[in-house]
């Protein structure tokens, strides 16, 4: 059995990596769509949008995470209408590719409130972020992920969708 080193999380998100450089995240995230708008996030660091989200912490349930997540980001305290996604993403983590990534990432449908109207100051690594409402029509247009949202946004299945997705 291969031995396990955890991640020293600054939180008590669930997550870990091994001795060979694997590594695993759970994630809570939010499709907020208003308007035929969805929400996602931008930084001077990054390249491309992202979704509103980010790690649950132990005890944590998954729509206490992205309601708090939620909270956190936009300033907003929206609420979850149903959950939407269960993705499983494998992807290569940093400028090496070098480590292995598995993340799990439940996907929750937010109530509408009917603005736009946000209040965000959220950061990430100390970098301000940049709430963004992306047209969901022209969402392949933008560097955006996940890459799905662009057609399963269209038509939202009533039920929830398990995606896998993997970048080689």
């Amino acid at each position: 059995m291969k031995k396990i080193n955890f991640i020293q999380p600054v939180t008590d998100d669930v997550g870990y990596q091994t001795n060979g450089g694997k590594r695993f995240r759970l994630r809570a995230a939010a499709i907020i769509i208003e308007k035929n708008q969805v929400l996602f996030a931008k930084n001077e660091k990054a390249d491309y949008y992202y979704t509103i989200g980010g790690g649950v912490r132990l005890g944590e349930s998954m729509a206490e995470a992205v309601k708090r997540e939620v909270l956190e980001e936009t300033g907003v305290p929206y609420e979850v209408e149903r959950l939407a996604f269960v993705h499983e993403n494998f992807f290569k983590r940093d400028e090496e590719n070098v480590i292995d990534c598995h993340e799990i990432t439940l996907y929750f449908l937010m109530k509408e409130r009917g603005t736009l109207k946000l209040d965000s100051h959220s950061t990430t690594e100390g970098v301000p972020e940049h709430m963004c409402w992306l047209p969901i029509d022209k969402l392949a247009e933008y560097d955006a992920y996940p890459k799905f949202f662009t057609d399963k946004l269209k038509s939202l299945s009533s039920y929830p969708e398990h995606i896998i997705t993997r970048e080689d």
